[in-house]
């Protein structure tokens, strides 16, 4: 499978999907019109490892709920991504049996690497 889930709305996002020069192949997901679902984010955690490694601590939401405060299961880093899009780290570029996560440049290179 070679999918992508990214914002449109992201400056960020767009430029690595540009950067990566994405074949025709990829199925995009805009995670704000198209909320990801409850399989397809246990499908990302399977392959991550983890429902954290997709938490963004980035998002707005996180100072405003006070979450850096908080220790947080791994049933509520699911419950917070599902409810609001902004928790995704993004974008999530899967290539078959590899997820990318998130916009670091070594993450952008590794998945030039694996294109």
């Amino acid at each position: 499978m070679k999918k992508i889930y990214y914002l449109s709305t992201c400056s960020t996002c767009t430029r690595i999907i540009k950067e990566l020069n994405l074949s025709s192949e990829f199925i995009y997901q805009d995670i704000k019109t198209e909320k990801i679902n409850k399989q397809q984010l246990e499908e990302m955690a399977k392959m991550a490892g983890s429902f954290e490694s997709l938490f963004s601590r980035r998002a707005m939401k996180y100072k405003e709920l006070g979450l850096k405060d908080k220790k947080l299961s791994e049933e509520e880093y699911k419950n917070y991504i599902l409810s609001e899009y902004t928790f995704l780290k993004r974008p999530v570029l899967i290539v078959d049996d590899n997820i990318f996560i998130g916009n670091s440049k070594k993450t952008v290179e590794n998945a030039k690497s694996a294109l």
